[in-house]
Order: C-alpha cells, then sequence, then structure tokens
C-alpha cells in the first residue's frame, strides 16, 4: 500500500511537470511584455543622450545620472558639486510618504481591527464602506480634495461658520495638503491587508494572556501585534510604495514648491521640452531604493520567522 500511494503521487507529480510549462506560459508572458520590457526600455533610455527636439540619441552615456547627483554649472564647465535639489525632492518624498504610512497605520489598524471584530455578518458591510472611494478615479478623489481644502471650500466654510477660525485656512499648496492627498488616497490599501490578518487571528490567545493577569498593552505588543504583522508588512509597503512615487496628489494639491520625485519623473516625459534620459534615470534611482527597501524588509521578516 505503501508503495502504491508513493506511485500515485510519482504519477501525479510527472503529469504536471509536463503541463507545468504550458500552464505558467501565459502569466510570463505578461510579467514580460508589461512589467520586464517597459523597465528594460527605461534602463536602456537612462543611458542615452538628450535629443533637444525631444526624444532621445542613441549616445550611450551617463549624463542623465550625472545631472541628478552633481551641478556642474550653466554650461556644464564648472567643477562638480552636488545637486542638491533633486536629492531634497528625493529626500521630500522619502519622508512625506513615510508620514503617509505611519499615519495610515495609525487609523488602519483599530479600523482593521474593529472592522474584524464585528459580528461575521456586518463586515462585509464595513469593508465594502472601505473600498466605496475606490469606485472613483484616483485623479477624481484628489480633485475633491483640492475642492475640499481650498480657502474658499466647504472645509473652511464650516469651521468659519462655527466660530472655530476666523479666516480660511491656507492649506491647499502646502505640505500638509500634499500629506492628506497621501494619507486620503492610500488608506484603504492599509486597512485591508491588516483586517485580513486580525480576522485569522486566534482570539483564544489574547484570552489566555488575560487570564494570566497580562495587561491589555502587554497582550497587544507581546501576542497580537507580532501575529498579525504580516498585515502590518503588506499594508505599510502598500502604502508607502504609491505615495513614494506618487505625482497626482503633490501635482493638484501641493503646487511646483511641493515637488515630490513622481511629479519630477513625469516632468521629464512631457513635450519636446522633456528630458527622457533624465527622467529614465530617476525613475531607476527611485526603483533601486523601493527594491533596497524591499529587500531589508525580507531580510528582516527572515529573521523574525526564524
Amino acid at each position: 500500500m505503501a508503495g502504491g500511494g508513493a506511485t500515485g503521487g510519482s504519477v501525479q507529480a510527472d503529469t504536471y511537470r509536463e503541463a507545468r510549462t504550458w500552464l505558467l506560459l501565459p502569466a510570463w508572458l505578461v510579467l514580460g511584455i508589461l512589467t520586464l520590457a517597459p523597465l528594460t526600455i527605461m534602463l536602456v533610455y537612462s543611458f542615452l543622450t538628450k535629443d533637444f527636439r525631444g526624444g532621445v540619441v542613441w549616445d550611450f552615456s551617463l549624463a542623465a545620472y550625472d545631472q541628478f547627483f552633481f551641478d556642474r554649472g550653466l554650461f556644464g564647465d564648472d567643477p562638480p558639486r552636488i545637486e542638491w535639489t533633486y536629492i531634497g525632492i528625493f529626500w521630500r518624498s522619502i519622508w512625506q510618504a513615510g508620514l503617509a504610512t505611519l499615519l495610515s497605520l495609525a487609523v488602519g489598524f483599530p479600523t482593521a481591527y474593529f472592522i474584524a471584530t464585528r459580528p461575521e455578518r456586518e463586515r462585509a458591510l464595513w469593508v465594502f464602506l472601505v473600498t466605496i472611494p475606490y469606485w472613483v478615479n484616483l485623479l477624481i478623489r484628489t480633485v475633491s480634495m483640492r475642492f475640499l481644502l481650498r480657502n474658499e471650500g466647504p472645509l473652511n466654510d464650516g469651521l468659519m461658520a462655527i466660530g472655530v477660525i476666523s479666516e480660511p485656512l491656507a492649506i491647499v499648496n502646502t505640505n500638509l495638503a500634499v500629506q492628506l492627498g497621501l494619507f486620503y488616497s492610500y488608506l484603504p490599501f492599509m486597512v485591508l491587508p491588516i483586517y485580513a490578518a486580525v480576522e485569522r487571528y486566534n482570539f483564544a490567545l489574547s484570552e489566555a494572556a488575560a487570564d494570566l493577569y497580562a495587561p491589555r498593552w502587554t497582550v497587544l505588543r507581546r501576542i497580537l501585534l507580532p501575529a498579525v504583522r504580516p498585515g502590518i508588512v503588506a499594508g505599510c509597503i502598500l502604502v508607502f510604495v504609491p505615495s513614494l512615487g506618487s505625482f497626482l496628489a503633490p501635482d493638484l494639491l501641493g503646487g511646483a514648491r511641493n515637488f515630490m520625485i513622481g511629479s519630477l519623473i513625469e516632468e521629464q516625459f512631457k513635450g519636446n521640452a522633456g528630458n527622457w534620459p533624465f527622467g529614465a534615470a530617476a525613475s531607476m534611482i527611485l526603483l533601486t531604493l523601493v527594491l533596497i527597501l524591499l529587500m531589508v524588509l525580507a531580510r528582516q521578516s527572515r529573521k523574525g520567522e526564524a
């Protein structure tokens, strides 16, 4: 009987091994055409030379990366100095995305916990309410946020009507407006993974800890958070990465003084005045930063599991 079971498993494995290549072919085609090919094109373009009429000239150089990190003067013949303008835009993007992630976590974790602890028949309704904003295009939602925050918008009108402020708050075209736009746009990306993790959590562990006189903070820190850590990490990645490359919120809510790296990249591909190699180089630098971050998180996750 044991030998027959082994033989049957071997036959089944052999059968799927023959079909495995054909079953995976559509997925590999999609990844290759929609992901790897565009990234390869951007990588190649980052090493090309800008054509003054727009587009690129097929002369390979490191000029785009040099422009990002170094300032060589108006005519390019001065001694190289660090180009703090683009580095500053990059730094602004990092801390804006990081702050949006922290705010989303601070609001998203209690929200996800609340939904996961509702009666089962009510959870679908709460998840439905969280995902309603995603029925509307991101551009429309961002424009609506600008309308809400403007000087003559509902927010300022309401605050002045109840006497909280005497004159409108200048929120639009500030870092605060960008932060609110990022937070509003990507909050559900934090709620849903954490909700899925909390829903699978065994609450008997918390009850057992309470029976052993563990304080609520200890139960949260030592039992609940480690158990739902994969959902928290997934939510942070899903918020941080798109926030880092966002350009709608900075463009519509922040203005020219609050540029982020996504806005900088977008500007390089507009019209004949754009600099495609520089935009591609900035994209590759952003991609490298994200990959390094994901590798660090993956390494920390493996250490935590060990």
